[in-house]
């Protein structure tokens, strides 16, 4: 097992080139062959305007990007016992609780396995279940002492090895736009931490490289229009690059 593997969107000011030439390589753990995304808006703010509109914007992203081309990428990674294919949203739903200004992740894996366990509206967990928490805006997400829109953008990561989840600060300062609007801004780190859960949903024990993290750290902060959206690009072993 790795120590302290890479599973967050660095800050744009803060990625950095990859160390030698980037190589993927299998370490035998689960791969999510047919993603199942369920999406959680956590505070009222995603109740009002302009948050409200991006609640929208960001359900008809997944939607389309889990059927998209980009899914089709990440089949190149399948090994024998995990075929990734196509995955799909599996609902979405706006928690009315206020989050504390400061959130452990701790709290956050708390707040997903409490929903599951008591909410009806909220898909049951299978092994392709990915979970999605979307903060509002002034919620800062702590993750082992460091801190959002200070060290990462986002990030993902597991519960027990078996429950996965993908933690989505609010984007309000200039390391986690990169210069792009808000919503742009959720859709490329939504889709960097999406390729990654899907190849290496336990951090360093599926598809990962030793000095340049996940299949999306190599290529953090590049990024392509996929229809109306916009996506990270994702590394490719067999192009030996970005794309």
């Amino acid at each position: 097992m790795i120590a302290n593997p890479i599973r967050v969107v660095p800050l744009r000011t803060e990625a950095a080139a990859p160390v030698g030439a980037p190589r993927l390589t299998y370490r035998g753990g689960a791969l999510l062959a047919s993603v199942q995304v369920f999406l959680f808006f956590w505070g009222d703010a995603w109740q009002q305007d302009p948050q409200l509109g991006l609640v929208q914007q960001v359900n008809d992203f997944f939607e389309f990007v889990l059927t998209s081309p980009l899914m089709d990428q990440m089949a190149e990674y399948s090994v024998q016992d995990f075929t990734i294919g196509p995955g799909a949203r599996t609902g979405a739903i706006v928690l009315t609780t206020a989050p504390p200004a400061t959130v452990q992740d701790a709290a956050i894996q708390q707040l997903i396995q409490e929903e599951i366990a008591s909410d009806p509206a909220v898909s049951q967990p299978t092994p392709n279940s990915l979970y999605y928490v979307f903060l509002p805006p002034g919620v800062t997400v702590d993750l082992d002492g460091s801190s959002s829109c200070v060290s990462f953008c986002g990030y993902h990561s597991d519960i027990d090895g078996n429950l996965f989840y993908a933690v989505m600060p609010y984007p309000e300062c200039a390391g986690c736009t990169g210069g792009l609007a808000i919503l742009d801004a959720l859709t490329s780190t939504s889709s960097h931490e999406l390729c990654e859960a899907v190849t290496d949903p336990v951090p360093g024990q599926g598809w990962y490289d030793d000095q340049n993290g996940e299949i999306g750290d190599i290529c953090a902060w590049q990024t392509r229009r996929l229809g109306a959206h916009l996506v990270q690009l994702e590394w490719s072993n067999a192009q030996g690059q970005c794309v």
